[in-house]
């Protein structure tokens, strides 16, 4: 039954028409709300009109009887066609003045036809379509729930139907009880302990020198916006029985929308739509097609001709538009609990972590800013640097077959100038300093989320036992076994079919795990190719820079295969996933998670992996280098070392990698939406501004992506792994991932509120599966940034020359004047008469000093050619190995040693928390008492009142 809430106001006198239904009794004047003061100001005419309204709302309630008490027909009954009005019609009605608040709500597409029932959800199915006979039973079902249903045909296509559906306070009571629904039932009084007299004056002089500072920028300001403003009250599961211990001031309002359409979906996904056991649900309707979309309403538009701040908040989408997704905010913290209001806990939950995350990026960015602004100015003062640059006599052996010219060492000035910025002596303690970063981060992010649950009354729940997908029964309906704790039959999966199924997922991910070692290889036969082929280029600027330009178009090649590979990955996740046959969703969830990770991560780094260390380090010798298949010779790090070649990879796979995404999050569905927006113009003409209901508006945007919130976590998911686990290499990534997340937040934002329908609000406590694919980066991160330190980089080659080879061998010193020498010390000579045929170069060097060279220089540590064993390691090559290894074997067990301590010292509850949950605890059960008590002792006055009182009422 529609419920009519509606008013009749003239003046200071108000007859209110209470909230409707079946018992005709419910239709009385409230004689309380007439003004005080003498009998004659009330105007009884105005009271004689609403008891004429009263009876036309009487026969309106028995012809909507006799609808529901009709079979459930899909055809016309509620079909009403859509009304195709422009924008001035709209502006001329308003102006006309004495419009009434139905007539308002009509206009706005948020309500029934009649003005008065709030739309909850809204369903959307073509005429066309064949399954006709499954949406008349289910949707006969949905009006025997208690659900009012009305119908709307599009006004750009006649064919799709739209089904709107509104949820009586009846209907929401009763499931808000069954699903423990929190709902407030008393303001919060906080506790403060005591404090002594002289932190009391202390606070009180910081009180003083606070007001003559400016106020916090980045703080919403609660007092323009006063819908910031949260109910701060204790919250209980609703209970029809103790409804008067709830602070309802409104029953319209009293469930929030988000709540409303979650209680209507819930709904839905226990109506049977067939006969059968297993015929049941709103999501199996939208996989089969019945039904083509279903989505619960935006709150209006998210624009407003007048100013936020003199007119205040159009509705709360429009309030989220001004304060979160408009661009002006971009420096402000985030309304999480507004988001929480309107989105649901999951998203909010998202939003909460990710502004985490971008607050924890501050110090990183800063400290390794200042690694590399350390760099920069000891740049003048490193000693390998000068006598790289200064290096004009040694000559350096070519560093490819044939076509590679000898160089001079000091060619490679100003590639050893840019290693000195990100390799350094403060690269070490960044490394340390970003491990037990990541460690810090997981450790406050779980004391943010216990605050957050806290908050948001998720600390006592729990998830429902979660319904078995239709895929899983439709395989195993013919075998069932008792559920232990349902006791009811299900369908049962055998042991041996499970292990088969997981046998051959494993072989599927080796095979990709394969397709993406191929990949690399290919890209490593391309650096191997086209080096040569740069060499002997036309272009003097290309082929004296041959490698960097080899690196460079290297890494934008691999970039196009990522984004190549990671469509494919998707579909083969998928199969993979479906192959397996999940129980639930929550399970197929995580396994299509974990193998999506799994695949992108490997694809991602796989080259980085490479070039960190693999390049350069089994290439053997000029004279007798290694060659895959025989033919080609492998690639040689440049002469100022691989660490350029790694920066290079890192930074351009991750700026090009958040360009891609930052573009498609938002440019495709803006591509989408102005494309829809487009075909209506042509089909309507340009010259008459449409004004469409609220449900088409939603039903235009963008749905949004089949897995949630997947995509997003796994874009930030993989930034993380590039901001720690080669970080060593590169100081400067977790700047960048700090400036692109203060970006990704308000294009997602913008996204949410203006580009997509408005998803289903849903809760959560935590990110679930995402936390331990965190916690396993961070232990990753640890070991490949020893190695990088170790193996990549030039810190303990120089460390072993200045405290063993130096000049101050033996005097326990390491600074610069330590480092005399070092460059030539870490070269070593061949003779040129040695070479293989097909690697002799064709210059023979006379270029340099008249004469054809007899000698080359190359990176390694080896005998000269006249020793007793030509060309093999020496002495200092060992020590080098033997202190990477032990650098490696110390730098982990400390890092992981300050980790466990962090992990240990930092609680994952804040005290405070603890003992205000525990004072929240004591002071409900004294509330609920007091309340009961108070209820007992009315009741008892009443009886005594009415001669009705007797010796047992008390239990």
């Amino acid at each position: 039954m529609e419920a009519s809430s509606s008013g009749i106001t003239n003046g200071k006198t108000k007859v209110f028409h209470p909230e409707g239904g079946v018992d005709l009794q419910g239709y009385q004047l409230d004689m309380q709300i007439l003004p005080d003061g003498p009998k004659s100001d009330v105007d009884f005419s105005e009271i004689l009109n609403a008891i004429q309204e009263m009876a036309k709302d009487v026969n309106i309630l028995f012809d909507e009887l006799e609808a529901v008490s009709s079979p459930c027909k899909d055809d016309d009954s509620l079909l009403h066609p859509g009304n195709l009005t422009s924008t001035s019609d709209d502006a001329s009605r308003l102006e006309a003045g004495g419009e009434t608040v139905p007539e308002r709500n009509k206009s706005n597409g948020l309500y029934f036809r009649d003005g008065k029932c709030r739309i909850d959800y809204i369903l959307v199915y073509r005429k066309s379509n064949p399954q006709t006979e499954k949406r008349e039973v289910f949707e006969r079902n949905i009006r025997a729930e208690g659900l009012q249903m009305e119908k709307e045909s599009s006004l750009i296509n006649s064919d799709i139907i739209f089904v709107k559906l509104h949820a009586p306070w009846e209907v929401l009571g009763r499931y808000a009880e069954q699903m423990n629904v929190r709902m407030p039932f008393r303001r919060k009084i906080y506790y403060l302990p005591r404090r002594y007299k002289f932190m009391s004056r202390i606070d009180k002089q910081i009180s003083r020198f606070r007001r003559w500072l400016p106020k916090k920028p980045m703080r919403l300001d609660k007092e323009t916006l006063p819908d910031l403003e949260e109910n701060d009250c204790y919250t209980a599961p609703f209970s029809q029985q103790r409804i008067h211990h709830f602070i309802i001031h409104n029953k319209e309002t009293f469930f929030n929308n988000a709540t409303r359409s979650r209680i209507v979906h819930h709904i839905l996904q226990r109506i049977k739509y067939e006969e059968g056991k297993n015929k049941i649900g709103l999501n199996r309707l939208l996989t089969n097609g019945s039904y083509e979309a279903a989505f619960p309403l935006h709150e209006g538009s998210y624009r407003s001709k007048n100013s936020i701040r003199t007119h205040g908040a159009e509705n709360h989408r429009h309030l989220l538009y001004e304060c979160w997704a408009s661009w002006g905010v971009w420096y402000k913290y985030q309304p999480l609990d507004l988001v929480r209001r309107y989105f649901g806990e999951k998203i909010g939950l998202y939003f909460a972590w990710l502004g985490w995350y971008t607050g924890m990026l501050f110090p990183a960015a800063f400290i390794g800013l200042f690694v590399f602004l350390y760099g920069v100015t000891t740049l003048d003062h490193s000693q390998v640097s000068k006598e790289v640059c200064q290096a004009t006599d040694i000559i350096m052996c070519p560093v490819c077959d044939k076509y590679c010219p000898f160089m001079r060492l000091s060619d490679s000035c100003v590639y050893a100038k840019v290693t000195h910025l990100f390799d350094n002596g403060a690269t070490v303690f960044f490394a340390v300093f970003m491990a037990v970063w990541a460690t810090v981060f997981l450790e406050f992010w779980k004391r943010r989320r216990a605050v957050i649950a806290y908050d948001w009354d998720l600390i006592d729940w729990e998830e429902e036992e979660e319904e078995i997908r239709p895929q899983f029964e439709a395989k195993y309906s013919k075998k069932e076994r008792m559920d232990p704790i349902s006791g009811k039959p299900e369908p049962y999966q055998a042991f041996t079919d499970k292990c088969s199924r997981l046998i051959v997922s494993a072989s599927g991910i080796f095979f990709m795990i394969c397709v993406v070692i191929a990949a690399v290889f290919g890209i490593v036969i391309y650096r191997v190719v086209t080096v040569s082929t740069f060499a002997a280029f036309k272009w003097a600027l290309i082929r004296n820079n041959s490698q960097v330009a080899t690196t460079g178009t290297a890494v934008c090649i691999n970039f196009c295969i990522i984004m190549l590979l990671n469509v494919l990955y998707e579909k083969v996740a998928l199969l993979l996933t479906n192959l397996e046959q999940p129980r639930t969703e929550s399970e197929w969830e995580n396994s299509f998670t974990l193998k999506m990770f799994l695949f992108q991560f490997v694809n991602l780094n796989s080259s980085t992996f490479y070039i960190a260390f693999f390049l350069g380090r089994f290439t053997g010798h000029p004279g007798a280098y290694l060659r895959l298949i025989n033919r080609w010779r492998l690639e040689e790090c440049h002469p100022s070392g691989c660490l350029i070649d790694l920066c290079m990879q890192m930074g351009i796979i991750m700026v090009l990698k958040q360009t891609w995404n930052n573009f498609m999050e938002l440019g495709y569905p803006l591509i989408q939406n102005w494309w829809t927006r487009r075909k209506v113009r042509q089909e309507h003409g340009p010259e008459r501004k449409i004004s469409f209901p609220q449900w088409e508006k939603d039903y235009n945007l963008q749905p949004m992506n089949a897995y949630g919130l997947f995509d997003e976590y796994l874009e930030m998911i993989l930034q993380f792994g590039f901001t720690t686990i080669f970080v060593a290499a590169f100081p400067l990534a977790p700047l960048l991932a700090l400036l692109n997340n203060i970006i990704e937040i308000r294009l997602d934002a913008y996204k949410f509120v203006t580009q997509w329908r408005r998803p289903l609000a849903s809760r959560a406590k935590d990110i679930g599966i995402w936390y331990g694919i965190l916690e396993g980066i961070g232990i990753l991160s640890v070991i490949t940034n020893a190695f990088v330190i170790a193996i990549t980089s030039d810190f303990i080659p120089r460390l072993v020359y200045a405290y063993k080879y130096g000049p101050c061998a033996g005097q326990g010193e390491a600074g610069q004047k330590c480092m005399v020498g070092y460059v030539n010390a870490s070269l070593s000579v061949f003779r040129i008469s040695d070479f293989e045929n097909r690697s002799e170069p064709e210059s023979d060097g006379s270029e340099f000093s008249g004469t054809p060279l007899k000698y080359c220089r190359y990176r390694d540590y080896r005998d000269p050619p006249h020793s007793l064993v030509p060309y093999g390691y020496t002495l200092q090559f060992w020590h080098v190995l033997a202190a990477r290894l032990a650098f490696i074997i110390v730098f982990e067990h400390l890092v992981f040693c300050i980790k466990h301590l962090i992990s240990y010292l930092i609680p994952d509850l804040p005290k405070d928390l603890r003992d205000r949950m525990r004072r929240e605890k004591y002071l409900i059960q004294e509330m609920m008492y007091e309340a009961e008590l108070e209820r007992l002792q009315k009741e008892r006055k009443e009886r005594k009142k009415n001669g009705k009182a007797h010796h047992n009422e008390w239990p």
